[in-house]
């Protein structure tokens, strides 16, 4: 049986140089609602304490990262993709069976109607300063069956311990992964995987310096994971 994995351990921080090229500024109305809580402008944030004490990920690249329709209907009904907020740390409290999430700390996204969510998921998605990582990636989406995945996943890449890839299993202090395929687009998922760095120069997440091949399992397990039924056929 697979344990769910509290919070701990040191986190590897990196600065690395991000790379990117001219995109569309945010509009003044997401620059005014949405930079209370993210960075809407590049580059990217490569101070430590910033780092800590930002209330959500950046935002500046969501055009590169995100799936449009996914967006809109997020925005409407928003749950918790960090089950520990954007910084962990900041969010556990000591329990009887070692570090848990402090839920009482942590703060909900505000909701949005219909229109509203898809004037601003269309303004994000011309957010994509960092189209040229993508355009370096050469990935065609695939399968792995679900228990090998599970086996790579968990105990050979040890993504396990930060992120879930169930909704009961995994770590906490990483956004969850199965829900990542609906979420993220699949060029993002092989880019951030091979040097997270070149996206967040700050960013928890380590390095693995995986080869290509182990990236692209990687990738294709979560959409095993997290694609719909009716699209999996």
């Amino acid at each position: 049986m697979r344990t769910m994995i509290a919070l701990g351990g040191a986190a590897l921080l990196t600065a690395l140089s991000v790379g990117s090229s001219p995109a569309a500024e945010p509009t003044a109305k997401i620059q005014k609602d949405c930079a209370v809580c993210h960075q809407m402008s590049g580059p990217a944030n490569a101070d430590l304490k910033a780092r800590q004490t930002r209330k959500g990920p950046p935002l500046y690249f969501a055009g590169n990262k995100f799936r449009r329709d996914w967006l809109e209907a997020w925005l409407q009904k928003p749950t918790r993709i960090r089950p520990a907020g954007d910084f962990a740390p900041d969010h556990a409290a000591k329990g009887p069976e070692g570090d848990a999430v402090d839920a009482a700390s942590l703060s909900d996204h505000p909701a949005v109607d219909a229109a509203a969510a898809k004037e601003i998921a269309a303004d994000l998605m011309t957010l994509t300063p960092n189209t040229a990582l993508l355009d370096k990636e050469d990935y065609t989406p695939g399968r792995v069956s679900a228990r090998i995945g599970t086996m790579d996943f968990v105990k050979f890449k040890g993504c396990g311990g930060c992120h879930k890839d169930t909704p009961k299993y995994g770590g906490f202090s990483g956004p969850e992964l199965h829900t990542a395929w609906q979420r993220l687009q699949p060029p993002f998922i092989v880019s951030y995987i091979r040097d997270p760095a070149a996206w967040e120069p700050r960013t928890l997440m380590p390095n693995k310096h995986l080869n290509t091949a182990g990236i692209h399992k990687l990738a294709n397990y979560l959409r095993t994971i997290g694609e719909k039924p009716e699209k999996a056929k």
